[in-house]
C-alpha cells in the first residue's frame, strides 16, 4: 500500500476513534489484518460464548478460523440445521462480531439488514458487540454512509446471495420492496447506552463490501 494512503487512513482513524470515544464506544486502529486479528483477540477472553452476524470481514482477517480453533464456544450458525435456534442463541452470547455497512468519520455506524438478526445484536442482547470495518468503509457524513450501505454493500450483498432484487441487477439502490430485498432494517448506532459494550476495530485495508 502507498505510504501516503497509508498515513492518511492513520490520521482519519484517528478521527473516528475520537468520535467512537465521544460516543461511548471504544475505537483501534490496526495497521494489518494481523495486527487487527491480535486486537479482536485480546478483547475476548478464552471460554467465551461468540457468534456473529454475516461480516465477511470478520473472515478476512482469520478471526472466526482462530475461534473455532481454539478455546471458545463458538456458535457457528451454518452448523445449525434451526438457523432461527443459532440466530436466537446471539442474543445472550458474550461476544457478538459484525463488520460494519459504512462508519462516519464522527464515529456514526450504519447497518442494513434483511433477517435483522445482526442489527438487533448490535443494538441489544450480547454482552460485548465486537466489529471488524476496513477504512474503505469511513464516510465524511450520516448521508454518505447511508448511500454507501444502499449503493455499494447492498447491491454486492445480493449478488453473493444470488437473490433477485433490481440493485443486483443494476448495482444500484433502485428503493424496492421486492421480497428479496435485504434492505429491511436501518440501524443508526450514535451512542452506546452501556459502556465498554460495543468495540471498533479499524483495520488498514479494504475488507468486506
Amino acid at each position: 500500500m502507498n505510504d501516503n494512503i497509508i498515513k492518511r487512513n492513520e490520521l482519519l482513524a484517528g478521527k473516528v476513534i475520537k468520535g467512537l470515544q465521544s460516543r461511548n464506544m471504544s475505537g483501534y486502529y490496526a495497521a494489518s489484518k494481523e495486527e487487527a486479528l491480535s486486537l479482536a483477540l485480546s478483547l475476548i477472553p478464552e471460554g467465551s460464548s461468540v457468534t456473529m452476524g454475516g461480516g465477511m470481514s470478520v473472515h478476512e482477517i482469520g478471526l472466526v478460523k482462530a475461534l473455532s480453533g481454539g478455546n471458545y464456544h463458538f456458535i457457528d450458525r451454518d452448523a445449525y440445521a434451526d438457523k432461527r435456534e443459532a440466530m436466537l442463541l446471539a442474543y445472550d452470547a458474550d461476544v457478538f462480531l459484525s463488520s460494519a455497512n459504512a462508519i462516519t468519520e464522527d464515529g456514526v455506524l450504519i447497518n442494513i439488514d434483511g433477517n435483522a438478526n445482526r442489527v438487533s445484536a448490535i443494538a441489544q442482547g450480547p454482552r460485548k458487540v465486537i466489529m471488524i470495518v476496513g477504512m474503505n468503509k469511513v464516510c465524511s457524513d450520516v448521508d454518505g454512509a447511508m448511500k454507501r450501505a444502499r449503493n455499494v454493500a447492498a447491491p454486492i450483498n445480493a449478488q453473493r446471495f444470488g437473490l433477485n432484487t433490481p440493485c443486483a441487477k443494476t448495482g444500484s439502490c433502485m428503493n424496492c420492496k421486492s421480497p428479496d430485498t435485504i434492505c429491511c432494517q436501518f440501524l443508526i448506532t450514535r451512542y452506546s447506552k452501556h459502556a465498554d459494550r460495543i468495540h471498533v476495530i479499524l483495520v488498514n485495508d479494504a475488507l468486506g463490501f
